[in-house]
Protein backbone atom coordinates (compact mmCIF):
# COMPACT_ATOMS: atom_id res chain seq x y z
CA UNK A 1 0.00 0.00 0.00
CA UNK A 2 1.52 3.61 -0.56
CA UNK A 3 1.05 6.31 1.56
CA UNK A 4 0.15 9.87 -0.14
CA UNK A 5 0.59 13.20 1.88
CA UNK A 6 -2.38 15.31 1.20
CA UNK A 7 -1.42 18.34 3.67
CA UNK A 8 0.84 21.19 2.89
CA UNK A 9 2.65 22.22 6.30
CA UNK A 10 2.10 24.59 8.75
CA UNK A 11 4.79 26.91 8.20
CA UNK A 12 6.02 30.91 8.28
CA UNK A 13 5.33 33.08 5.63
CA UNK A 14 9.15 33.84 5.34
CA UNK A 15 10.02 30.31 3.90
CA UNK A 16 6.38 29.66 1.86
CA UNK A 17 3.72 31.22 1.82
CA UNK A 18 0.27 29.64 1.59
CA UNK A 19 -1.63 32.52 2.93
CA UNK A 20 -2.85 36.33 3.30
CA UNK A 21 -1.58 38.29 5.94
CA UNK A 22 -5.11 37.77 7.83
CA UNK A 23 -4.28 34.41 8.29
CA UNK A 24 -1.07 33.41 8.05
CA UNK A 25 0.92 31.41 10.62
CA UNK A 26 3.79 32.78 12.61
CA UNK A 27 5.89 30.24 14.49
CA UNK A 28 8.74 31.03 17.15
CA UNK A 29 11.08 28.07 17.34
CA UNK A 30 12.63 27.57 20.59
CA UNK A 31 15.92 25.84 20.77
CA UNK A 32 17.17 23.14 23.47
CA UNK A 33 19.60 24.98 25.03
CA UNK A 34 16.12 27.47 25.91
CA UNK A 35 14.73 24.02 27.02
CA UNK A 36 17.56 23.65 29.33
CA UNK A 37 16.99 27.02 31.01
CA UNK A 38 13.67 26.32 31.58
CA UNK A 39 14.35 23.18 32.99
CA UNK A 40 16.82 24.55 35.56
CA UNK A 41 13.92 27.01 36.96
CA UNK A 42 11.86 23.51 37.62
CA UNK A 43 15.00 21.41 39.08
CA UNK A 44 16.71 23.15 42.05
CA UNK A 45 20.46 23.32 41.67
CA UNK A 46 20.38 22.20 37.84
CA UNK A 47 23.37 22.63 35.92
CA UNK A 48 22.44 22.26 32.40
CA UNK A 49 26.22 21.12 31.52
CA UNK A 50 26.82 18.95 34.29
CA UNK A 51 23.22 17.38 34.60
CA UNK A 52 21.22 16.96 31.41
CA UNK A 53 22.53 15.47 27.91
CA UNK A 54 24.90 17.44 25.91
CA UNK A 55 23.82 20.23 28.17
CA UNK A 56 20.53 20.58 26.13
CA UNK A 57 16.62 20.30 27.24
CA UNK A 58 13.38 20.08 25.01
CA UNK A 59 12.45 22.15 22.27
CA UNK A 60 9.50 23.85 22.04
CA UNK A 61 7.76 25.98 19.44
CA UNK A 62 5.26 29.06 19.90
CA UNK A 63 2.66 29.79 17.28
CA UNK A 64 0.09 32.20 16.33
CA UNK A 65 -2.92 30.51 13.18
CA UNK A 66 -6.26 30.80 12.58
CA UNK A 67 -8.01 27.57 12.51
CA UNK A 68 -7.96 28.19 8.63
CA UNK A 69 -4.17 28.29 8.81
CA UNK A 70 -2.56 25.40 6.66
CA UNK A 71 -4.95 22.28 5.39
CA UNK A 72 -7.69 22.58 7.48
CA UNK A 73 -11.22 21.27 7.57
CA UNK A 74 -14.21 24.01 7.68
CA UNK A 75 -17.46 23.04 9.53
CA UNK A 76 -20.87 23.85 8.43
CA UNK A 77 -20.65 26.48 11.78
CA UNK A 78 -17.83 28.52 9.44
CA UNK A 79 -20.78 29.12 6.53
CA UNK A 80 -23.17 29.96 9.27
CA UNK A 81 -25.45 29.09 12.13
CA UNK A 82 -28.35 26.96 10.52
CA UNK A 83 -27.81 24.62 8.15
CA UNK A 84 -30.40 22.31 6.30
CA UNK A 85 -32.85 24.63 5.87
CA UNK A 86 -33.74 22.54 3.06
CA UNK A 87 -34.89 19.34 5.03
CA UNK A 88 -36.43 21.22 8.21
CA UNK A 89 -33.01 23.22 9.33
CA UNK A 90 -30.64 22.55 12.22
CA UNK A 91 -28.27 24.28 14.37
CA UNK A 92 -24.71 24.22 12.09
CA UNK A 93 -22.24 21.87 13.35
CA UNK A 94 -18.75 23.08 14.76
CA UNK A 95 -15.96 20.80 14.11
CA UNK A 96 -15.58 18.86 17.10
CA UNK A 97 -19.11 17.42 16.37
CA UNK A 98 -17.42 16.31 13.02
CA UNK A 99 -18.82 12.32 12.76
CA UNK A 100 -16.04 10.65 12.26
CA UNK A 101 -17.28 7.87 10.42
CA UNK A 102 -17.17 10.76 7.61
CA UNK A 103 -13.26 10.78 8.10
CA UNK A 104 -12.59 7.65 5.91
CA UNK A 105 -13.73 6.80 2.57
CA UNK A 106 -13.10 6.69 -1.06
CA UNK A 107 -11.37 9.54 -2.70
CA UNK A 108 -12.62 10.85 -5.99
CA UNK A 109 -10.67 12.97 -7.43
CA UNK A 110 -11.98 15.40 -9.95
CA UNK A 111 -9.08 16.66 -12.81
CA UNK A 112 -9.80 20.39 -13.23
CA UNK A 113 -6.62 21.80 -14.54
CA UNK A 114 -8.07 22.20 -17.30
CA UNK A 115 -10.38 25.12 -16.68
CA UNK A 116 -9.10 28.73 -16.71
CA UNK A 117 -8.43 30.34 -12.88
CA UNK A 118 -11.49 31.57 -11.04
CA UNK A 119 -13.64 29.04 -13.40
CA UNK A 120 -16.97 28.00 -11.37
CA UNK A 121 -17.95 24.32 -11.55
CA UNK A 122 -21.16 23.54 -12.32
CA UNK A 123 -23.58 20.81 -12.15
CA UNK A 124 -22.97 19.80 -15.33
CA UNK A 125 -19.27 19.99 -15.09
CA UNK A 126 -19.69 17.54 -12.13
CA UNK A 127 -21.69 15.29 -13.89
CA UNK A 128 -19.08 15.18 -17.18
CA UNK A 129 -16.28 14.83 -14.43
CA UNK A 130 -18.20 11.77 -12.80
CA UNK A 131 -18.56 10.22 -16.67
CA UNK A 132 -15.01 11.33 -17.76
CA UNK A 133 -13.81 8.92 -14.90
CA UNK A 134 -16.66 6.56 -15.22
CA UNK A 135 -18.03 6.65 -11.97
CA UNK A 136 -21.53 6.85 -9.77
CA UNK A 137 -20.72 8.75 -6.74
CA UNK A 138 -21.78 6.53 -3.67
CA UNK A 139 -22.68 7.81 0.06
CA UNK A 140 -19.49 8.54 2.17
CA UNK A 141 -17.53 9.41 -1.49
CA UNK A 142 -14.97 12.23 -0.49
CA UNK A 143 -14.78 14.40 -3.70
CA UNK A 144 -12.00 16.84 -3.85
CA UNK A 145 -11.35 19.28 -6.75
CA UNK A 146 -7.58 18.77 -8.42
CA UNK A 147 -6.70 22.71 -9.46
CA UNK A 148 -3.66 24.87 -11.09
CA UNK A 149 -2.94 26.08 -7.51
CA UNK A 150 -0.95 24.10 -6.01
CA UNK A 151 2.06 25.35 -9.22
CA UNK A 152 1.84 28.26 -6.96
CA UNK A 153 2.25 26.92 -3.82
CA UNK A 154 6.19 29.19 -3.59
CA UNK A 155 4.58 32.21 -4.71
CA UNK A 156 2.32 35.15 -3.61
CA UNK A 157 -0.26 33.76 -6.50
CA UNK A 158 -1.60 30.82 -4.45
CA UNK A 159 -3.95 32.93 -2.89
CA UNK A 160 -5.40 34.21 -6.24
CA UNK A 161 -5.40 30.90 -8.03
CA UNK A 162 -7.79 28.03 -8.70
CA UNK A 163 -10.99 26.82 -9.60
CA UNK A 164 -14.12 26.90 -7.42
CA UNK A 165 -17.30 24.87 -7.10
CA UNK A 166 -20.08 27.01 -6.94
CA UNK A 167 -23.73 26.94 -5.14
CA UNK A 168 -25.86 23.80 -7.77
CA UNK A 169 -22.77 21.64 -8.11
CA UNK A 170 -21.61 22.47 -4.18
CA UNK A 171 -25.55 20.92 -3.63
CA UNK A 172 -25.47 18.48 -6.50
CA UNK A 173 -22.52 16.42 -4.46
CA UNK A 174 -23.95 16.52 -1.08
CA UNK A 175 -27.53 15.55 -2.22
CA UNK A 176 -25.82 12.41 -3.68
CA UNK A 177 -24.16 11.49 -0.05
CA UNK A 178 -20.97 13.74 0.01
CA UNK A 179 -20.26 14.73 3.09
CA UNK A 180 -17.02 15.71 2.75
CA UNK A 181 -14.99 17.60 0.06
CA UNK A 182 -11.63 19.42 -0.69
CA UNK A 183 -9.81 21.69 -3.17
CA UNK A 184 -5.89 21.60 -3.31
CA UNK A 185 -6.85 25.83 -3.87
CA UNK A 186 -6.78 28.27 -0.82
CA UNK A 187 -10.59 28.22 -0.88
CA UNK A 188 -13.83 25.96 -2.25
CA UNK A 189 -14.85 28.83 -3.73
CA UNK A 190 -13.25 30.58 -6.87
CA UNK A 191 -10.52 32.93 -5.60
CA UNK A 192 -12.24 36.34 -3.53
CA UNK A 193 -10.05 38.77 -6.35
CA UNK A 194 -11.90 37.31 -9.53
CA UNK A 195 -15.14 37.23 -7.72
CA UNK A 196 -14.82 40.93 -6.55
CA UNK A 197 -14.30 42.04 -10.36
CA UNK A 198 -17.51 40.43 -11.04
CA UNK A 199 -19.23 42.01 -8.26
CA UNK A 200 -17.81 45.43 -9.23
CA UNK A 201 -18.89 45.05 -12.91
CA UNK A 202 -22.53 44.25 -11.31
CA UNK A 203 -22.74 47.09 -9.05
CA UNK A 204 -21.09 49.46 -11.89
CA UNK A 205 -24.20 48.38 -13.72
CA UNK A 206 -26.32 48.98 -10.68
CA UNK A 207 -27.24 45.15 -10.57
CA UNK A 208 -25.57 43.72 -7.50
CA UNK A 209 -25.26 40.01 -7.76
CA UNK A 210 -25.29 38.59 -4.31
CA UNK A 211 -25.20 35.21 -5.31
CA UNK A 212 -21.96 35.19 -6.53
CA UNK A 213 -20.33 36.01 -2.54
CA UNK A 214 -19.28 33.06 -1.59
CA UNK A 215 -21.91 31.04 -3.15
CA UNK A 216 -20.10 26.98 -2.72
CA UNK A 217 -19.81 27.83 0.88
CA UNK A 218 -23.22 29.23 1.74
CA UNK A 219 -24.98 25.97 -0.20
CA UNK A 220 -24.29 24.56 3.24
CA UNK A 221 -26.76 26.63 4.61
CA UNK A 222 -29.40 24.38 2.56
CA UNK A 223 -27.40 21.41 2.60
CA UNK A 224 -24.94 21.08 5.35
CA UNK A 225 -21.23 19.72 4.57
CA UNK A 226 -17.42 19.60 5.71
CA UNK A 227 -15.01 21.06 3.12
CA UNK A 228 -10.87 20.66 3.55
CA UNK A 229 -9.25 22.96 1.60
CA UNK A 230 -5.36 24.11 0.92
CA UNK A 231 -4.37 20.20 0.41
CA UNK A 232 -1.86 18.92 -2.04
CA UNK A 233 -0.71 16.15 -4.27
CA UNK A 234 -3.51 15.36 -5.92
CA UNK A 235 -1.95 15.04 -8.60
CA UNK A 236 -0.04 12.10 -7.22
CA UNK A 237 -3.52 9.68 -6.43
CA UNK A 238 -5.43 8.77 -9.10
CA UNK A 239 -9.19 9.64 -10.12
CA UNK A 240 -10.86 6.19 -8.29
CA UNK A 241 -9.57 3.66 -6.45
CA UNK A 242 -7.68 5.60 -3.49
CA UNK A 243 -8.91 6.22 0.16
CA UNK A 244 -8.75 9.28 2.36
CA UNK A 245 -8.02 10.13 5.69
CA UNK A 246 -8.79 13.09 7.06
CA UNK A 247 -9.54 13.81 10.50
CA UNK A 248 -9.81 17.49 11.87
CA UNK A 249 -8.41 18.67 14.84
CA UNK A 250 -11.15 18.86 17.96
CA UNK A 251 -11.30 22.46 18.88
CA UNK A 252 -14.45 22.90 21.35
CA UNK A 253 -17.51 25.16 19.13
CA UNK A 254 -14.62 26.13 16.34
CA UNK A 255 -15.44 26.58 12.82
CA UNK A 256 -12.65 24.72 11.86
CA UNK A 257 -9.45 22.19 12.13
CA UNK A 258 -6.53 21.47 11.10
CA UNK A 259 -6.20 18.23 9.18
CA UNK A 260 -3.57 16.47 8.31
CA UNK A 261 -4.83 14.33 5.16
CA UNK A 262 -3.15 11.29 4.28
CA UNK A 263 -4.44 8.84 0.88
CA UNK A 264 -3.57 5.15 0.34
CA UNK A 265 -3.64 3.95 -2.99
CA UNK A 266 -3.85 -0.42 -2.84
CA UNK A 267 -0.38 -2.29 -4.55
CA UNK A 268 -1.16 -2.94 -8.12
Amino acid sequence: MKFIDLSIPIINPEEMRFDPPLTEPHIKYNDHESGARELSLIFPDLNPKLHLPDGKGWATENMSLTTHSGTHMDAPWHFAPVQDKEIGGRKALTIDEFPLEWGIGPLIVFDCTDKEEGYLMTRKDIDEKLKEIRHHLQEGDIVCIHTNAHEHVESNKYTLSGVGVGREATLHLVRQGVHVVGTDAWSWDAPFIITAQKWKKSIKAKKPDTSIIWEGHYAGIERGYFQIEKLTNLDKVPPIGATIYCFPIKIARASAGWVRAVATIPDQ
